[in-house]
This record gives C-alpha cells, sequence and structure tokens, in this order.
C-alpha cells in the first residue's frame, strides 16, 4: 500500500508541475495581449476627463459625465467596474472605460440634430412637407428605429448615424471584449497556477510520508514461536 501512495504523490508532483507551467506559460501570454492593448490605446491616445477631484467630467461638466453613465448602466444594463475607472490613468484601456467612452459616442449621436433640405413639397402618410429646411432632431433615435422613407427622418438617419459613428462604436466594442477576456485570462492563469501548487504540494507531502514505510519490517525475535521437532525425528 505503501508503494502505491508512493506513485500516486509521485504522480500528483507531476501533474502539479504540468498545471503550473500551464498556468505560467498562459499568464505570460495574456501579459504580452495586455501589453498589445495598451499600446494601442497610447498610439490613439484617447483619454476621458475628469475635474479637480477626481470626478469624471463631459465638455466641462459632471452633468454630462453622469448622463453618459446613466445611459451606459440604466438603458445598457452594463456593470461599470469603478476600479477601472483611474483619474490618475485616464487613458481608455480597460472595459469599464471603452464601454463609457462608447456610451459617449453614442449619447451625443442620440442627442444631436441635423438639418435636411427638401426642394420641394413631399406628401407622407397623408402629412405635407414644405420645401424648405428642417432642423431634426435624433429624439434618442438608433439607426433602425428611423423611418426611412420619411423625407425628414430618411435623410436624416444617415447624417446622424454617420459610418465616422458606428466605427468608433464598433472599434471601441472591440476594445472593451479585448479587455474584458483578457482580465479571464488571468483568472484562468491563476486557476491553472494555483492547481498545479495544490497538485504539487499533495503529492510532494503523500511522497515524503510513504518514503520511509517502503522497506520492509524486521520481525521482532520475541514474536517468533518455536515449534518443537516431532519426537520420531
Amino acid at each position: 500500500m505503501a508503494t502505491k501512495l508512493k506513485l500516486l504523490g509521485a504522480f500528483f508532483a507531476l501533474a502539479g508541475l504540468g498545471f503550473l507551467a500551464a498556468g505560467i506559460f498562459a499568464f505570460t501570454q495574456v501579459q504580452a495581449g495586455s501589453k498589445s492593448l495598451q499600446d494601442f490605446s497610447a498610439a490613439q491616445n484617447v483619454t476621458l476627463s475628469y475635474d479637480e477631484n477626481g470626478v469624471l467630467t463631459d465638455r466641462g461638466t459632471v452633468e454630462g459625465a453622469q448622463a453618459i453613465m446613466d445611459l451606459l448602466q440604466d438603458d445598457w444594463g452594463y456593470a461599470v467596474k469603478s476600479a477601472e475607472m483611474d483619474p490618475n490613468d485616464p487613458l481608455v484601456n480597460t472595459g469599464s472605460e471603452y464601454m463609457y467612452q462608447m456610451a459617449l459616442v453614442a449619447y451625443h449621436t442620440l442627442n444631436g440634430s441635423t438639418e435636411v433640405t427638401l426642394t420641394e413639397d413631399v406628401e407622407y402618410n397623408g402629412e405635407t412637407f414644405k420645401a424648405g429646411t428642417y432642423d431634426v432632431p435624433t429624439d434618442g433615435k438608433y439607426w433602425a428605429d428611423f423611418d426611412r422613407m420619411h423625407p425628414l427622418e430618411g435623410p436624416a438617419r444617415a447624417q446622424v448615424w454617420t459610418a465616422t459613428a458606428h466605427a468608433l462604436i464598433a472599434e471601441l466594442g472591440v476594445g472593451s471584449v479585448t479587455a474584458s477576456t483578457l482580465t479571464m485570462g488571468y483568472g484562468v492563469s491563476g486557476l491553472l497556477g494555483g492547481l498545479g501548487l495544490i497538485f504539487l504540494v499533495t503529492g510532494g507531502v503523500m511522497f515524503w510520508m510513504t518514503a520511509g514505510s517502503t522497506k520492509p519490517e524486521a520481525k521482532d525475535a520475541s514474536t517468533i514461536t518455536k515449534v518443537d521437532a516431532p519426537a520420531n525425528a
């Protein structure tokens, strides 16, 4: 039994080394990805704005930033991690910062307006729109919310939700997913490393406890029973 336990301990120790090596490898790969994302963010130089008290602002006002945060948290249901919103590191390079910047682009797009000019009178659904220039508010409409057949909403949709707005939101979304994936990668590498240590320690203890139990035990002379030879021998 001692020999079997010793072999099992050796197996656990080897498995622990394997898990530990996998955890270290995963950690180095995640670190490389984090550095790449950091360098990409630094190259773009997109930063958030904070006041002297470290409170997030937008266009100079705390209220503007709070409106964007309300869109992000209440309307989109995103759980912002306060630790990722660091006024001492305003560079957009964490999942929460990417999502906030995405909400910033969307907020100003949703609450803007554009001018649409009609060169002639147009009738639509029983309503007549005279020729002239109209200021068309976005009124919180996303791309799919516009009536593309409407004489005002149709042209306004493309002027409000421009290719630039779509591209910025798409790029920021990729950044958010990448940052979140890297965070999960750190967790996975830590889990692998922890399992490796547990297996390694368990195997080492089992091997050490059974190391001195594999030798055959010497028989005590006091326990040997003398058997008399037969009388006719």
